[in-house]
This record gives C-alpha cells, structure tokens and sequence, in this order.
C-alpha cells in the first residue's frame, strides 16, 4: 500500500480525495441543459419542470421537498451518439439489420447502454483559431487539410483511441437558436474527407461544437448525413455534439485526459453526456 493510501486509511476521506485529485483541474466541455436550449429539428426538444414544489406538502417535522420532470430526447444538448443512430442501407455497424434491431421499441445491439464511458486522450483541433477567426463561416466544409494543419499547429499527432474535439468557434451563437440550427445560413462541419482522415487514424470517438457534427450548407438543412455514415456505420466511432470548445480555447488545452459518461439507456440510439477536461492544475 503506497504511502499516500495508508495516510488515508484511518477515516481520512479528504486524504484519499487529495492524492486521487492533486494538481489536476477540470475545464467543462458542454453546455447545461434548459428549457428552450436550441435542438435539431429532427428530435424532441428539452423540458423541465418542477413536479412538486416546497410547500406543496410540509412533513410533520417542518420538512418539504422539491423534484422535477424531464422530457427529452436522447439527443439534445451536449449527447453521443449510440451506433444503432443512424443505418445505410438498411445496415448498421457491423452489416446489423436495422429493422430486426430495432423490433419491439428499443434496440437489441448497439443501443445507448453499449456506449462506453471515457477515459482517454483529448486532442483539441481549433479549426476557427487556424483560420485566425472567432467563429467559422456558416456552411464552412471542413477539410482533411484543415485537421492535419490544425495538429500541426497545435503540436500533437492524432492517433489510435483519441477522442478528438473540433472547434469552429460555433457555440458563441448558442444563445440564438436560428443561428446556431442554421436552416437558413448553414453550420460549418466536418466534409467527408475529414471524416475519413479520423477514420484512418483510428479515433475512438470525436466531436464538435455544432448541433449535427456536419457540414450544412446554407438552405440545405440536415437533408443528409454522409459523415454520420462514415464514421458511425463504416468505422463504429461515436459521435459527440452541442459541445462548448470556448472555456477549452482560452485556455490554449490541446492535449488532456477526456473523461464522459453516457446514461445506459437500454436500447437507446443516444444520450445526454458532461463531458470535461482534466488538466494540470
């Protein structure tokens, strides 16, 4: 038993907290679920209310207790996607029938309850910083050249079980939900190409700052979605969307220790994710 572990051992819950948690700060990676938070206009939007309020009921002993409903979809706000989100062809992950998969209301394989928590490497590739901007044109197509000029820049190789986050800067328009969805103007996402470099390094999971993780070109809306194709059906790497890269940006993070955890909502094709940093304090 290590030295730090046996100072612990008396009852000593602050010493054990201390050696797990020294020198090591946490930078949050998503935004807090509200009422009326932007939502794709693909899936049911977020909902809470108060169920029960103080004073609705007082105990004998003066006592009295709030709680909540919550309705949401399994993708709203900052989520991963499962890999039973999205088929080709009829197929998922793996040449899984969707149809047979999907029998009785909820998935039998590659359901939300499958999507692994994570402790792994982050890599940050700060698309809007490499073109010297705050945020990135709407529809902005992002391409492999973008992603490599991006590591470059930041000084990391992208490499097998990362999870790589792409900021283009769009969560500033976060609190303006026809901006941020933009049905009009587009979103700047990955291209096609970009997903196949992540595919060929080998990532575990990525994600970015946008509502569909695509590019959406102005007027088009989310009409198709050729990289969910590539990277959850072809190559089975999730998805994380609606993350908020800013807090991450300012503070110049390129490489940290990712940590998530997805609710295991069985047979789920998604789910409500915090994601965070741990950084060097």
């Amino acid at each position: 038993m290590t030295d730090q572990l046996q100072a612990a051992v008396p009852g000593t819950r602050d010493a054990l907290l201390s050696a797990v948690t020294a020198g090591v700060r946490l930078v949050e990676l998503g935004h807090p679920h509200f009422t009326g938070m932007p939502c794709s206009p693909n899936h049911p939007g977020f909902r809470m209310s108060l169920q029960r309020r103080h004073g609705d009921m007082v105990r004998p002993d003066g006592g009295s207790a709030a709680n909540e409903l919550i309705v949401t979809g399994g993708h709203v706000g900052t989520h991963v996607d499962a890999l039973s989100h999205v088929s080709h062809d009829g197929l998922l992950h793996g040449g899984i029938d969707a149809a047979e998969a999907q029998t009785g209301g909820r998935f039998s394989a590659l359901g939300a309850e499958h999507t692994p928590a994570l402790l792994a490497r982050g890599v940050l590739l700060d698309i809007a910083a490499l073109h010297g901007t705050d945020i990135l044109p709407p529809g902005y197509g992002i391409t492999a050249d973008d992603l490599q000029q991006a590591a470059d820049r930041a000084g990391v190789e992208v490499g097998g079980g990362d999870v790589v986050l792409i900021r283009t800067g769009w969560a500033r328009h976060f609190d303006s939900p026809a901006t941020y969805l933009g049905q009009q103007d587009g979103v700047p996402g990955a291209a096609p190409e970009a997903a196949r470099w992540l595919a060929d390094r080998g990532v575990h999971t990525t994600g970015a700052d946008t509502t569909a993780y695509e590019q959406v070109r102005p007027g088009a809306g989310h009409s198709v979605l050729p990289v969910h194709r590539i990277l959850l059906v072809e190559a089975g790497i999730h998805i994380i969307e609606h993350l908020n890269l800013e807090a991450a940006a300012e503070q110049s993070l390129t490489e940290f220790t990712f940590i998530s955890a997805p609710l295991r909502i069985v047979g789920g094709t998604g789910s409500p994710i915090r994601p965070v940093a741990a950084v060097s304090a």
